[in-house]
């Protein structure tokens, strides 16, 4: 299977951390956590969140963004509600890593200012009360475009119904 990565930069809420860390285990992609982060790695409302799927995760943490850029190479794809792009434009490749901001603030702003070519955004409504989507409710929306795109290599995409009696 291809490698899809997520980088996960500051997040501040162990909840999202959790979902992302689930949504990483049933995809099979690799997740980045870069500090400082908002919480303990075994805070219980992480564990909670991932639920029992932390065995299947593979997880690196930084300490920051500089040790993660020092120690990772390839093709960057920053999410931002202030990027020009649309998530969809991108043909994500192999190896590729999608990275998300804090929960407060996003990315860093000279990170964007950077690499305007590989900023993208999901779009939203037009309207100053929807700032951004939830945090790993964006990651999902990023990591199956790229699944889809690549058409969910080693993914079971269909189901089968258990046998039901009609009463």
């Amino acid at each position: 299977m291809p490698e899809l990565n997520i980088v996960m930069v500051e997040p501040e809420i162990p909840q999202n951390t959790g979902n992302v860390a689930r949504t990483c285990a049933a995809t099979g992609a690799r997740l980045h956590l870069v500090g400082p982060l908002g919480f303990s790695i075994d805070d219980r409302r992480l564990k909670r969140a991932g639920l029992d799927y932390w065995h299947l995760l593979d997880i690196t943490c930084y300490e920051s963004l500089s040790e993660f850029f020092s120690r990772n190479t390839g093709n960057f794809y920053y999410f931002s509600t202030k990027a020009q792009h649309v998530y969809t434009e991108p043909a994500y490749p192999e190896g590729c890593y999608l990275v998300f901001g804090k929960e407060t603030a996003g990315l860093p702003e000279k990170l964007l200012y950077e690499n305007p070519d590989s900023c993208v955004r999901i779009p939203m409504r037009n309207d100053p009360d929807a700032r951004s989507l939830n945090l790993s409710n964006s990651v999902a929306v990023g990591v199956f475009e790229v699944l889809r795109q690549w058409k969910f290599p080693g993914m079971l995409c269909s189901g089968q119904l258990r046998q039901y009696r009609w009463k």
